[in-house]
This record gives C-alpha cells, structure tokens and sequence, in this order.
C-alpha cells in the first residue's frame, strides 16, 4: 500500500515525463495575380448609347453642369470677378462664346480624348484667363479655383460617364512603355521641364512686347506692375500646374501609344516610291509617337490660342482685339515650344 508521498512523487515523475507539444501555424497564401490590360483600375464598359446621341448628349451635360455649377456658387465665383467682366449683350457674342465651346468638345470627343485629356486640355486653356485676372486685375485666388473647378467638372464628367480611360491613365502599369509612363521621376522631370518652358515663354514676354500691349489695348487694367515684378521662380507655381497638365496631355499618350502591325508591314522603299508617296514620307514618315506629339501639340495651340483669345475679348471689360491677340499669342508660344521639348524627351 502506498503511502501519501508516494503517491505524489509518482504524480510528480508523470507530469515531468510527458512531453509538451508545439503547435506551428503556417501562413498559406494563394497565388498572386495582377490585374490584365482588360481590367485594370479605373476601367468602365464603353457606352451602349447610339453613337449618333452620344457627343450631343457630352454637350447638353457640359453646358448644363456649367451652367448649374455657376448658378449654385455665384457668389464664390463668378460674383467676385463682376467688376471686370463683360457682359455678352449681343446674341452674335453669346453665339461665338457658346459655339467655341461646343466645338471645342468636339475636338476632343471626335479626337478620341478620355477624360484625362479633355481635363488636362480644359486647364491649359482657361488657365491663362484665370492667371490674368489674377496677376493684373487682383482678383481673388479663391474665385478663381472654384470656377477653374467647375469649368474642368462640367467638361470632365460627361467623358467620364460615356468614354473609358485609356490603358495609359488608368492603369499605366500595364500600358505600352510601361517604365517610362509608370516611373514617377520621369513624370515630375517632365511636368518641371513643361512647367520650366511656360515661365520662361512668359517672362520673355513681360521682357519684350507684352507690357506695351497691356498698357494700350486693355483699356480697364488697373496696373501692370506684376508684368515688371514677375520673375521666373514667382512664376512656377503656376506654370508648374500648367505643365503638369501638358505633361499628361502630351507626353504620356505619346510613349503609351504603339504602332499597329500594318506600319510594320507598310515600309517606305525610295527606289519603287512614287513622287507623292516620297513626298508624303518626307513631311510625315515619322514614329508613332511623334506623330501623336504633333496632332496633339497642333492641337493644344488651336485650343489655347483660340479659347484664351475669345475669353479675354468677351468676357473682361475693356479688353480690345489687338490686345487679346497679343496674350493669347504668349500661351500658344509655350505650347509649341512644351509640345517640341517634351517630343524629343520621349524621343530619346
């Protein structure tokens, strides 16, 4: 018969002698995957409209979400710029300002620009008005945010709504170039040296011919002191802004764009070349990409020039033809010259 300590001392041996058991978790992960060309962020199916409602129906939403946007922030946008602007009393006035504008939707829905490019196109052409009512006519910055806002959000969302992205803006990963267009440095090098040739197209114009314009043809401009203040660094933030916008209406769908399968096939041969076919090649035998800087750059000078020249016309007080001319001719000089730097670039 054991006695008590026994027993215990028994226990005791029994619980040192079993062995602990360790239990290992193991994290089971499934195979990573990455989005396809086909659904990348940002992508939506294509209108199932008629193609023969479709840039009517862009239009009335652009007219009517201006329109609506103004009407509910009068008092933060366009009420504070009253005092120098112009009222379009004349139907012929009302119909050029109102006509340019449809066209230029056109432009851009029958170019085939998502809703990226038509906002980046929407800010290169309002902002030299907006830069001008507030470097020479104070007007508040604020105002002019809100209504540079509503001008990009009425021409933005109908794109939205009735045209995908393009592979290049919504999933640059997966887009052609990929290491170029995805690669952050790159893009701010860029954006900088857009930004970099506005400021300086800008400052040689306050240095030469623009003053005299200013001070002649635009008849209610209370001061041109920021024409002889400016400087290159006071310029950038917002020529920074504007070459961002260049940068992505330009460049990026530039080096996103391949050439199809045809080109490859369509080699020019000078030996059995016609005349015509010689011609043609010499004006315009180039790569893809620098066929699209080129539309695109001839393109943001139409649209800039002709915008900021009618805006600056009919809508400030005082402002004479001659004068708009000679404005609008300072933003479609730095078009050409961004469209031309930011072309070789992509051309490296």
């Amino acid at each position: 018969m054991r006695t008590r300590n026994q027993t215990r001392a028994a226990e005791n041996a029994g619980i040192a002698s079993v062995t602990p058991t360790a239990v290992t978790i193991t994290k089971i992960e499934g195979p990573t995957t990455s989005p396809s060309k086909e659904e990348h962020v940002g992508d939506v199916v294509p209108s199932k409209l008629p193609q023969l409602i479709q840039f009517p129906l862009v239009a009335v939403l652009s007219l009517s979400l201006s329109a609506l946007g103004f009407a509910l922030s009068w008092s933060h946008t366009k009420g504070p710029l009253v005092p120098y602007t112009r009222v379009l009393s004349t139907w012929s006035d009302f119909g050029i300002v109102t006509g340019w504008k449809i066209f230029e939707l056109a432009l851009g829905w029958f170019g085939n620009y998502d809703g990226y490019d038509i906002t980046a196109l929407n800010l290169l052409s309002h902002g030299p008005l907006l830069y001008l009512l507030y470097a020479f006519y104070s007007s508040p910055p604020s105002a002019l945010i809100l209504t540079l806002a509503v001008e990009t959000l009425a021409t933005y969302i109908p794109f939205r709504l009735l045209r995908p992205l393009s592979t290049a803006h919504a999933d640059p990963h997966h887009a052609p170039n990929a290491d170029i267009i995805a690669d952050r440095p790159i893009a701010l090098l860029t954006t900088l040296l857009a930004g970099a040739i506005y400021s300086v197209t800008l400052f040689f114009a306050y240095a030469t011919y623009l003053p005299t314009y200013l001070v002649v043809y635009f008849t209610s401009l209370p001061s041109i002191t920021s024409a002889h203040e400016a400087t290159y660094v006071g310029l950038l933030p917002v020529t920074i802004v504007l070459g961002f916008a260049a940068q992505v209406f330009v460049f990026t769908p530039a080096e996103g764009t391949v050439a199809p399968e045809s080109d490859d096939k369509e080699k020019f041969d000078p030996v059995s070349a016609s005349l015509a076919e010689t011609m043609r090649w010499n004006f315009w035998g180039w790569s893809v990409q620098t066929k699209v800087v080129i539309q695109r750059t001839a393109l943001l000078m139409l649209v800039t020039g002709t915008n900021t020249f009618l805006q600056t016309r009919y809508t400030i007080e005082g402002v004479e033809t001659p004068g708009a001319a000679a404005w609008s001719s300072v933003w479609v000089l730095a078009a050409a010259v961004t469209g031309v730097g930011l072309g070789a670039v992509g051309g490296v």
